[in-house]
């Protein structure tokens, strides 16, 4: 890169440091960091859910099937967002808010230990942070590849800084960092997409000469679902999104219970699945052209990248740098955030008596401890993404797959058709689905990307509902939980109290 890009890529790393502090004056509490206190405007929670969606994976690993395969990238990966996130809209998305309103709760999980019992609850915390670690290391990898590409820098070089700049601004900033920063992200991106969606089409003669163009693509790119990508995997892809983007992401979950009320945070799930359906088609289309711009890579994954540096003038490729980046920081931070409120309001709490009374400011030294080492750790397992199959093998086949037996009980608890779905429902459908992932994963050794995604996540969705069925656990807690986040009453729930919901489980 020449030296406006490298001003231009310094000058965004400063401006998402100093959202962090100045985002440090309006934490004070546990809830602001947390939650935001409940008074994040719809538009930005929608924008920060949308941006903590997806990472420079989207540059790296879907880049590279655009490349491989055409617009099945689309089809398969970001349509099922934007319908999932359109159901959540009016399903899940105003349940979450009206948990925080009626019972005070900081962490997607807190109340599962009422819904269920506190083994469930730590059961669901602890795999759940141990799969996040994963997730968020194949974040930090592809943004390494990127700049792998465009510096020369070392992988691990690549990793550091990254995870660097992204801690400082989430440790000290809290919820109201993450969602600052995803705006300011959002526009940079925004304007570096588009800017190389422009520069990729004239690079092929225009829009007059677009089809011509396509024509000229591989066989099947045009397909919608194409190779590997099959029917049955985009079933399977649709309802673990569905399950993923609706609160099985912790993160997507805090964006919710972050506005001010339940009807923004539908509006906020409206926008973030209208930006689902139009953004990653932008991103995307010109990998999809990479064949006939740059045929015959060795290296699909490259191919974002390799484009930028060769099309667009000085200047622009450290702002497209600084647009790549912008999505891993989002996701990171927001999955850091989530994590670190897992820990503090669930998992402490059920193992240490003094951690149930901790006071403001000693829980908010706790959450902002917890960050700093989930960060570490991912930063840990990030050197070692190869090794784990590449950022791709890690969110499709890993996180993908496991994100069914986690998300199930957790989403289907809020729902009063479910509300006989007991304890010994949850932690069977969780443990059978896990255990399924691993037969089909190492023992089979199956290489068929459907098979490994759908069948952890059907194992827990019929057993889940089929010991509901079958052996009901009527409670009069699943009772009062299910009809007060239904309620349109939004005002506190009969037994809100500032006090972690693990504190009054049985």
């Amino acid at each position: 890169m020449a030296w406006p890009d490298w001003v231009a890529l310094g000058g965004y790393f400063l401006v998402m440091l100093l959202i962090g502090f100045w985002s440090h004056r309006r934490i004070t509490s546990v809830s602001d960091f947390f939650t935001s206190g409940g008074r994040m405007p719809w538009w930005l929670s929608g924008i920060s859910h949308h941006m903590s969606g997806y990472s420079a994976a989207v540059f790296v690993a879907y880049a590279a099937v655009a490349y491989s395969y055409g617009i099945t990238i689309y089809i398969w990966a970001f349509v099922p967002l934007a319908f999932a996130t359109a159901v959540g809209a009016f399903v899940f998305a105003p349940r979450w808010n009206r948990l925080r309103i009626k019972y005070d709760v900081a962490s997607p999980l807190e109340y599962l230990a009422r819904r269920y019992n506190v083994p469930t609850q730590q059961a669901l915390a602890w795999s759940g942070a141990l799969l996040k670690v994963f997730d968020v290391a194949a974040k930090w990898a592809s943004a390494a590849i990127l700049l792998n590409v465009f510096t020369g820098l070392a992988m691990p070089v690549g990793i550091l800084v990254t995870g660097l700049v992204t801690l400082v601004y989430c440790t000290v900033g809290g919820l109201w960092a993450d969602a600052l920063t995803d705006f300011g992200q959002f526009v940079i991106q925004g304007i570096a997409a588009l800017t190389m969606l422009w520069v990729v089409i004239d690079q092929v003669g225009g829009l007059g000469r677009l089809g011509a163009t396509l024509e000229k693509l591989p066989d099947g790119h045009t397909e919608p679902l194409v190779g590997p990508y099959t029917a049955g995997f985009l079933t399977a892809y649709v309802v673990i999104k569905l399950f993923e983007y609706n609160g099985g992401m912790w993160n997507l979950a805090q964006r919710y219970m972050a506005t001010d009320s339940p009807r923004a945070a539908k509006r906020s799930a409206l926008l973030s699945a209208a930006l689902y359906l139009i953004w990653p088609a932008i991103i995307l289309f010109p990998s999809v052209l990479g064949p006939v711009i740059m045929p015959g890579l060795e290296k699909p994954e490259q191919v974002y990248a390799l484009m930028a540096q060769d099309l667009l003038p000085v200047g622009l490729v450290g702002l497209t740098v600084a647009g790549m980046f912008s999505h891993t920081m989002a996701m990171a931070s927001s999955d850091a955030n989530a994590i670190s409120s897992v820990v503090v309001r669930d998992i402490l709490p059920a193992v240490s008596r003094r951690a149930r009374a901790f006071d403001p400011r000693t829980g908010l030294l706790a959450g902002r401890i917890c960050t700093v080492v989930f960060i570490g750790a991912s930063m840990v397992v990030a050197l070692q993404a190869e090794a784990l199959g590449g950022p791709l093998g890690i969110i499709v086949a890993l996180v993908a797959a496991v994100m069914g037996p986690i998300s199930i009980p957790m989403l289907l608890g809020l729902l009063p058709a479910f509300r006989r779905c007991g304890a010994k429902a949850a932690l069977i459908s969780w443990a059978c689905g896990l255990a399924g992932y691993f037969i089909v994963k190492y023992v089979i050794e199956s290489t068929d990307q459907t098979a490994t995604v759908a069948t952890p996540l059907l194992t827990s969705l019929v057993l889940f509902v089929g010991i509901g069925f079958l052996f009901p656990e009527p409670s009069a807690a699943a009772d009062e939980i299910t009809r007060a986040v239904g309620s349109d009453d939004d005002g506190p729930g009969p037994d809100a109290a500032p006090e972690p919901l693990v504190g009054t489980a049985g």
